[in-house]
């Protein structure tokens, strides 16, 4: 499959017309054969792509002390229990931040806190913090999530994630697109025998299927 994949991505790289901007690369799944009224059948995944996203991925942290201050130097933000309370109070600025943030990390002691103040703006949106434990390297924690993206169904059948940029090379984005697949073929009830169909394409250009 690896080199059927890799085809079909050569084919949306050289099909996607000139523009003045690195375009992403995405792949749309459709799905088949599953009943997405039932949540527990609906895709909700975080997968590490192996050749990176090829594309800034925002980053906001909630910590306090030490933790907070090595992660400083590699999130794009970092939020203590002040701001936290602030952004409570403000809906319109918590609804900016979920919308401009890729990924949350939080200090699993200001989980509750989290749920409490920005629960009902986070939860929706599928943004709900990743906790940090004590043990955990906030630092390498935050430059894996750089690499990852979320690939989430819904109740919709069709369903797009970003795998890669146009400025990469077939092979890397082909690469992250196996494990998206392979992901998924784990994941759902019937395996590939819920997957209908798959496309790649970048942001302007036109999709090319992915073959079976």
């Amino acid at each position: 499959m690896a080199d059927s994949i890799e085809e079909a991505v050569s084919r949306a790289l050289e099909d996607a017309p000139d523009r003045n901007f690195t375009e992403t690369v995405d792949l749309a799944v459709n799905l088949r054969d599953i009943d997405l009224n039932d949540p527990s059948n609906r895709v909700d995944e975080s997968v590490v792509l192996p050749s990176g996203t090829g594309q800034e991925t925002r980053i906001v942290v909630f910590a306090t002390g030490e933790t907070a201050v090595r992660a400083e130097d590699v999130a794009d933000e970092v939020l203590g229990p002040d701001e936290l309370e602030d952004l409570g109070d403000d809906d319109d600025e918590a609804k900016d931040l979920a919308d401009d943030t890729d990924f949350f990390i939080a200090e699993a002691a200001m989980m509750q806190d989290i749920g409490r103040y920005l629960g009902t703006v986070l939860g929706p949106r599928g943004k709900m913090p990743t906790p940090l434990q004590p043990d955990d390297d906030v630092v390498e924690t935050i430059e894996r999530m750089k690499n990852t993206v979320q690939i989430r169904s819904g109740d919709r059948r069709t369903f797009h994630t970003r795998v890669g940029a146009q400025d990469m090379t077939p092979d890397e984005v082909s690469n992250n697109i196996d494990v998206i697949i392979r992901r998924l073929e784990a994941d759902l009830e019937k395996g590939p025998l819920n997957i209908d169909s798959i496309y790649v394409k970048t942001t302007m250009g036109p999709a090319v299927e992915v073959p079976a």
